[in-house]
């Protein structure tokens, strides 16, 4: 039945209301950045804590299990597998159950995987449980991303900032591991595998984060996906239309995973201590928070791929330095500028699906980058694992990725609007 209320949601961009049951309350501003907020901490579970905190886990596990640097990357290209085969399953589940659900369910799940690595020494249940906790982290992350989108559908003139709050969450996850995991490893070091205290702490954060997301979840739920308007032709997601920024995006997720995966293991044996890698991992997840303010205007002006396509050929940058230089200034403004711009790349895609696409097919676009994504992920770790463990080191393996970006760069600026 096509109630007023129904009517008012489906134009929520321009009427800037939310539908609560069945009454309209005029929506604030500060409260859609509340909304905005919470949310991020989805951000936070499935990407910040749920795959980066591994990056501070790995020269520990690494020297504690034996592994080598192929079997080190392979961990982590579990986890993208598991993000993979979760982006296929999300727009299933999220006609069945909705974003909402499919956000607060898969964060606690996310946190179960999480605390049942700590559980195990070898390697086959360790690989699952960073495949399962990957599958679990795309429902996270994909459904956050389509909430927040509608959230800045309902405020189009801070879009940008909305998603790339949301997307900045990964900043505070990311922060928070580099303050927890070397202390928990210092704490826990005369016990064996002490890791996995590491683990049982993060899963206990995230499982804190999966409470708060109740409160977005619930608003957001109450708040119905636009209806098509009387008349009109759905327009779907094509992928030829994407097909520049989806190669981009694909490489960027091969390149920029590589560095996430390996740079605090290069850094230590570049000799750095273990607070100068809090310092570091702490400065890149701030600057994650930063960048939602700092390339809020990018993601608003372009509605083509140049977005991608710039902050692509900056991140390569910012991953070439440490396999150049140890100079800890200069390994300092590398993690600053990585942090600064990684997740607006994400951000990035999400806001050319909502440029060119109605709110319709938001799900479906966003679904599509974040499976390519996943794609590029599943290669990345394992290659650079294997190149490091060659004559080049972890050096040669950070230029790669490197390579991978500036690849990525050029094909994403290649797209145009629709």
């Amino acid at each position: 039945m096509d109630t007023p209320s129904v009517r008012v949601a489906g134009h929520a961009a321009e009427c800037r209301l939310f539908v609560f049951s069945e009454k309209l309350v005029l929506n604030p501003l500060p409260h859609v950045w509340g909304l905005a907020l919470t949310l991020s901490l989805g951000a936070a579970v499935s990407l910040g804590i749920t795959r980066f905190a591994y990056g501070l886990l790995l020269p520990a596990m690494r020297t504690d299990l034996g592994w080598t640097y192929t079997l080190a990357g392979a961990m982590n290209t579990a986890n993208a597998l598991g993000y993979f085969l979760g982006a296929l399953m999300t727009p299933w589940l999220m006609k069945r159950m909705g974003a909402s659900t499919l956000l607060w369910g898969g964060a606690l799940l996310a946190s179960v995987f999480m605390g049942l690595s700590g559980f195990f020494t070898t390697t086959e249940p360790l690989l699952v449980q960073r495949l399962l906790a990957g599958v679990a982290s795309a429902f996270v992350f994909i459904a956050g991303g389509l909430l927040a989108a509608r959230l800045g559908a309902r405020e189009p003139s801070h879009g940008g900032f909305l998603i790339g709050l949301y997307y900045g969450g990964t900043g505070w996850g990311i922060a928070l591991s580099a303050v927890l995991v070397p202390w928990v490893l210092e704490q826990a070091a005369g016990q064996a595998h002490g890791w996995r205290w590491a683990w049982w702490i993060l899963a206990l954060v995230c499982l804190l984060a999966s409470a708060a997301l109740l409160w977005p979840a619930r608003v957001m739920a109450q708040t119905p996906a636009p209806l098509p308007l009387d008349g009109a032709v759905p327009v779907q997601f094509r992928w030829r239309q994407f097909g520049f920024a989806l190669a981009g995006y694909t490489l960027f997720g091969m390149g920029y995973i590589g560095y996430m995966t390996f740079v605090v293991a290069l850094l230590r044996e570049q000799g750095s201590s273990a607070q100068a890698v809090t310092v570091f991992y702490g400065v890149l997840g701030l600057a994650v928070v930063a960048a939602s303010r700092i390339w809020a205007g990018l993601l608003d002006r372009y509605k083509n791929g140049r977005a991608l396509a710039i902050l692509n050929a900056l991140l390569g940058v910012a991953t070439v330095l440490p396999a150049l230089t140890q100079s800890w200034p200069i390994v300092l403004a590398s993690g600053l500028l990585f942090g600064g711009v990684f997740l607006s790349v994400v951000a990035s895609t999400t806001a050319l699906v909502r440029h060119n696409l109605p709110q319709s097919a938001w799900a479906a676009g966003i679904s599509a980058f974040t499976t390519v994504f996943a794609a590029g992920q599943i290669v990345g770790p394992t290659v650079v694992g294997w190149i490091a463990d060659g004559p080049g080191g972890l050096g040669r393996g950070l230029v790669v990725s490197a390579l991978a970006l500036w690849l990525g760069a050029a094909l994403a600026w290649r797209q145009k609007a629709l």
